[in-house]
């Protein structure tokens, strides 16, 4: 991304995961073949004359309208206030509100670029062979959605209206680029961030949501038995957003905060969170909210849904706990900021494998997740020198990292996990598992999301950076963002 911070960004993704990444470069050639052959799995399944599938009101049911419904508001309430909340406690009083204002108007904006044009290009089919990176614009402004019409959801004969599975994925599409303004809060203007998020939205957050996600439903891959997004045709395993989420949220933070630049004061003065109190309060409601995001994404209120549920639960439990046994030992003295910082790390491994892992194996994974996030957040960051204000990097793209890769293993139905589902067989069934072959498909996922986030993120940061600038002037900073940008105090004494 320009080469100063391609190199830089690449020396801090390469340190989280060397060794996947080493492993990766010698299965080039494995990953093709599994490409292929899962594709030619799929055509050669499909029968040769399909009769065309219709789906009807019947197929709806009341309680699966509910529980997405209130999964929705759930997964907004990890935005505004959650997000909000956690983020504020962390920065300093003079910057407390503009973190407030970024976050509110990131959601706002985000929520009507998904109604224009982001729907469209996330879950629509551009009738190309396959693999798309991303949809056309057929239903921008939602043409064509309306009362009547349904979304698939993973189960034959099982659908959602259409509007309900619009507002669902919006939720995901607000809290994704608001995730980003962590790593480089209290530095940056507050048009240029605007005009970042609907450019990253639109370059980088639809397109990976395209490719991770986008299928054309059980019912009518017989009839179009290509139309997916790449990474979904590669067989590539993401319940709720490692890829699409965190670590397309968590490079971007990453490549942000090294052209933005460090904090003035970075290193040489103290710069301890404001209230703690309130970081508490919006990391309980973000777990809370999680439950709608992780558990929410089986569309259905059924057992894959409380298998999500409870993975969710018990995983984030394990991170929470292993983060502050870590600081005890080593700093003697375990810390609410540790702790909740342990909880976010589990909720963020686990949203990948959250439908596919048995709770066992989630537990597992949030517990290395959160030591591995610890070792990032407080060695990788101190020797490497770049200022994450919040460490959205060392949270999100690392336990990211750590939760796609590990959705491979734990998804195996040798360790109790749920396995893939054939969805080209008449009535979906489970697939025959190769956990080295998922694990392979996991990790170039990965390397296409890093891949793809970071060239864009680079291109827009770069181009807002040398025309309209990003950063405010030095006197701003050092006053803070809340009276010079927004004329406001967060607090009046």
């Amino acid at each position: 991304m320009i080469r100063k911070i391609a190199c830089g960004a690449g020396a801090l993704i390469a340190s989280g995961f060397a060794a996947t990444a080493a492993f990766a470069q010698e299965a080039t050639e494995a990953v093709a073949e599994v490409a292929t052959t899962a594709t030619t799995a799929v055509v050669e399944a499909a029968p040769a004359a399909a009769v065309a599938f219709t789906p009807t009101a019947d197929m709806v049911s009341k309680g699966d309208v509910a529980w997405m419904l209130v999964s929705s508001a759930f997964v907004l309430m990890m935005s505004v206030p959650a997000l909000a909340l956690f983020y504020g406690g962390l920065v300093r009083t003079k910057n407390m509100l503009s973190i407030l204002m970024q976050v509110l108007t990131i959601v706002c904006v985000s929520a009507l670029v998904w109604f224009a044009w982001g729907y469209s290009m996330a879950f629509t089919s551009t009738g190309t062979p396959w693999p798309t990176i991303v949809g056309g614009f057929d239903k921008a402004f939602l043409a064509g959605v309306d009362v009547t019409t349904m979304a698939a959801t993973f189960s034959n004969g099982v659908y959602l209206p259409e509007l309900v599975f619009v507002i669902f994925q919006m939720t995901f599409a607000c809290i994704t680029p608001a995730l980003i303004v962590g790593a480089f809060a209290e530095r940056v203007k507050f048009t240029p961030l605007i005009l970042f998020v609907v450019g990253w939205l639109t370059l980088a957050y639809f397109p990976i949501a395209h490719m991770v996600w986008y299928w054309a439903g059980p019912d009518f891959l017989p009839n179009a038995p290509t139309d997916m997004g790449y990474l979904w045709g590669i067989g590539a395993l993401d319940f709720a957003g490692g890829t699409v989420v965190h670590i397309n949220a968590g490079v971007a933070g990453l490549i942000g905060c090294l052209v933005i630049g460090k904090r003035i004061g970075f290193k040489t003065e103290a710069m301890p969170p404001h209230s703690l109190v309130m970081t508490m309060i919006g990391a309980s409601l973000l777990w809370i909210g999680w439950f709608g995001f992780n558990a929410g994404s089986a569309l259905e209120a059924n057992a894959f849904a409380a298998l999500a549920f409870i993975n969710t639960f018990v995983a984030t439990a394990a991170a929470g706990v292993t983060w502050a046994i870590i600081e005890q030992i080593i700093h003697k003295k375990p810390s609410l900021l540790g702790g909740a910082s342990g909880v976010v790390a589990g909720l963020v491994a686990i949203t990948p494998a959250a439908g596919f892992a048995h709770p066992g194996t989630a537990i597992l994974l949030g517990a290395v997740a959160s030591a591995v996030c610890f070792f990032f957040v407080t060695t990788v960051k101190s020797k490497l020198k770049y200022d994450d204000t919040l460490d959205v990097f060392g949270i999100h793209a690392v336990g990211g990292i750590i939760g796609a890769i590990a959705t491979g293993i734990v998804a195996d139905p040798a360790l109790g996990g749920q396995g893939w589902i054939d969805y080209t067989a008449p009535v979906a069934v489970a697939g025959a598992y190769d956990m080295a072959g998922q694990v392979i498909v996991q990790i170039k996922a990965v390397l296409v999301t890093v891949a793809w986030t970071g060239t864009v993120s680079a291109a827009l940061f770069l181009a807002l950076k040398y025309t309209i600038g990003l950063r405010p002037s030095a006197e701003v900073e050092v006053e803070g963002l809340d009276i010079r940008e927004h004329g406001e105090r967060a607090y009046n004494y």
